[in-house]
């Protein structure tokens, strides 16, 4: 919890507002006084995330938003401005499931899915959501990419090309927009600890186990760490800091090694 309102007067709108990391996001931005627009392809989460928010005292609405459909992503951006009259904030959460794989094996389907949601639904989103923060007097961008966008991991090519385009995406994005007093980053997360991401290790135990020692901080992340990050790059407290990806891995992308029983680095 947090009693700091570095973000009060501000709207954000999140995409993937309903997954673990989204949620963390949306709800510690309205701690920090934002209001929220929780962004999901799966109502029925976005509304949890929401109602779960307003409980505690925020102001949120819930959206349903497919990010690779045009349509949908405008229609999220109209409903923000109908609920809170702007939008200062975008957070673009939303990231496709993408099995492992290699060129042999991987359906275009597959390839083609990854980068509409991972990398085109970004773009879409900005299409909308640009005009409507440089109305409001400029504001923040926020794209999570991923430590897989710095690294290469054999039969994960959808993930970390998506990712590292990301990156370079939002790069140019700052560039663009500096002008309108919008700011653009990225953040690339380590191995944080969801459903999710547990999934392709057996569940949260085991892959605590298998990839905390792959962090020079010996654990794997929350999202809550990665919430925090967030909040920072959406704040004032950020206002110099603009086309950077900030890795919040424990030390992954730099360590390469692996923390021995000793609790030391190896390599």
């Amino acid at each position: 919890m947090t009693d700091i309102r570095r973000l009060a007067g501000r709207v954000a709108l999140i995409t993937g507002g309903g997954g673990e990391i989204g949620s963390a996001i949306a709800k510690r931005m309205s701690r920090e006084g934002a209001k929220i627009v929780v962004g999901d392809l799966d109502p029925a989460k976005s509304e949890a995330t929401a109602k779960t928010i307003c409980a505690e005292g925020g102001d949120a609405i819930s959206v349903c938003i497919d990010v690779r459909l045009e349509d949908s992503a405008k229609a999220a951006v109209e409903a923000t401005i109908a609920a809170f009259d702007k939008l200062t904030i975008l957070v673009n959460v939303a990231a496709a499931v993408t099995p492992d794989g290699n060129a042999e094996t991987l359906s275009l389907d597959l390839w083609e899915n990854a980068i509409r949601v991972n990398l085109t639904g970004s773009f879409i989103m900005c299409k909308y959501g640009v005009p409507e923060i440089r109305k409001a007097g400029g504001g923040a961008i926020i794209n999570i990419a991923s430590q897989l966008g710095h690294l290469s991991v054999a039969g994960r090519s959808p993930y970390c090309t998506t990712k590292a385009a990301l990156i370079k995406y939002t790069e140019v994005l700052a560039m663009d927009y500096a002008r309108d007093n919008i700011r653009a980053n990225t953040i690339s997360p380590g191995f944080i600890l969801t459903e999710r991401s547990s999934k392709r290790s057996g569940g949260k135990e085991i892959a605590s186990r298998i990839q905390g020692p792959k962090h020079l901080l010996n654990r794997p992340g929350s999202v809550d760490d990665i919430a925090a990050g967030a909040a920072y790059l959406a704040s004032d407290d950020a206002a110099f800091v603009t086309g950077t990806d900030l890795l919040i891995d424990g030390g992954y992308v730099t360590f390469k090694g692996v923390i021995g029983a000793e609790g030391l680095p190896t390599m």
